[in-house]
């Protein structure tokens, strides 16, 4: 493109870390319009940015010509139908997780994709953080050997964004009462899923099998009793379901082994961050609160030469010789704009796809897969944990 591609924010609240994004890449790109069904929220968008134009609806920003791109920051049961029609009327898309709730929904989303001939990244901002793209290079350098085993874990107590100001349901609280299985899969597959080899074009690997087991769902009944009174409906044992804690297992094509937890409903600190990478050579855990450091033990040079002996040391040891490249030159940016700096290099790679025509580096088909763990847990949780084939969607193979 010659000249700023025009930006569409929808779900304006949230998308707040997008703007502060696309300020710092404002000679590529530029906010035009933000849309929000929220009124309050709409009118601080005014005060702060009076020259924007704002929408109520969706379709009437898709119909209005203000913008080549949207961003959704969207309740997630909206992504996969607003991503549709957005790529249906001609604009790129820029998708917060999870891309679909429903395997169906993600074949359509992939045709959707295929048929515009439009840009679809998935803002997947955990893959950005400054610990997992500084694992990925060592990975890409070889530094693991042959990865084997990885690990994932989005542990963060929800239950006081379960409910609005109005304390009416919020998109997490209906999340809660969906059939149990594993409802936000990506935070803690994404970064996992990039270090096994199993995201890509040119992936050498792929996710072929889901198993997921969780436990009562107890947690979120327990606060909104708490919160609301025993004689609210959401007070009921059973009017939550998807389960306080989801463990899932995943197959590669190859032999290696993913395992994923999400537990957004019990009571603890965060551990939003949680990762682990095990290889022949080296092994990762990450920092379990913000007073760790993550931690690294590489053959040959950490300490320890005999089985027993070893010792971990601090990741950032080896940052002069292995941060990633792109927050070594735009770290202190990112950091400004929200969720570790990964909102600022989703948003660029994301411009970047945008202006230059070329493939997202998480595109459709690792959008799809990734998502497609929460509609397949939930069959698997079904069938009492047995395993579920995942489509081969990069291949059309369902």
């Amino acid at each position: 493109m010659t000249r700023p591609f025009r930006v569409g924010i929808v779900g304006a609240n949230r998308g707040g870390g997008y703007g502060r994004a696309l300020a710092a890449l404002s000679d590529q790109a530029a906010v035009t319009a933000i849309c929000d069904v929220n009124r309050d929220v709409l009118a601080g968008w005014q005060t702060a940015q009076p020259e924007l134009r704002r929408f109520g609806r969706f379709e009437d920003l898709l119909d209005s010509g203000v913008c080549d791109a949207v961003m959704l920051a969207t309740p997630m049961e909206l992504h996969a139908q607003q991503a549709i029609l957005a790529l249906s009327a001609g604009h790129h898309v820029l998708s917060e997780v999870i891309a679909a709730c429903t395997i169906d929904d993600c074949w359509a989303l992939v045709e959707a994709v295929e048929s515009s001939g439009k840009i679809y990244m998935l803002a997947e901002n955990y893959c950005y953080t400054r610990p997992a793209m500084m694992v990925r290079n060592l990975a890409e350098q070889g530094v693991f050997g042959d990865v084997s085993y990885g690990e994932g874990a989005y542990i963060h107590d929800c239950r006081p964004l379960m409910f609005d100001a109005r304390l009416e349901l919020t998109w997490r609280g209906r999340l809660g009462r969906t059939e149990p299985g594993n409802g936000y899969p990506t935070h803690s597959l994404g970064p996992v899923a990039q270090w096994l080899g199993c995201a890509g074009p040119g992936a050498s690997d792929r996710l072929t099998a889901v198993v997921t087991l969780t436990t009562p769902s107890d947690a979120r009944s327990r606060y909104a009793r708490e919160l609301l009174g025993p004689e609210r409906p959401e007070s009921a044992r059973g009017f939550f379901r998807l389960g306080d804690s989801a463990s899932t297992l995943l197959r590669t094509a190859n032999g290696k082994v993913a395992y994923l937890r999400v537990d957004s409903a019990s009571p603890r600190p965060h551990n939003m961050t949680h990762y682990v990478l095990q290889g022949a050579d080296a092994a990762f855990v990450a920092a379990r609160h913000p007073a760790e450091d993550p931690l690294i033990w590489i053959r040959g040079r950490s300490p320890g030469s005999t089985i027993g002996d070893e010792a971990w040391e601090s990741l950032w040891r080896y940052a002069e010789e292995y941060e990633h490249p792109r927050w070594r030159e735009r770290g202190e940016i990112a950091r400004r704009s929200g969720h570790g700096g990964g909102d600022f290099f989703v948003v660029e790679d994301f411009v970047r796809a945008v202006s230059e025509g070329s493939a997202p580096p998480i595109d459709v088909y690792d959008a799809v897969t990734w998502s497609s763990v929460f509609p397949l847990s939930v069959e698997s949780v079904r069938t009492g944990g047995m395993p579920k084939p995942i489509p081969d969607f990069r291949n059309r193979q369902r």
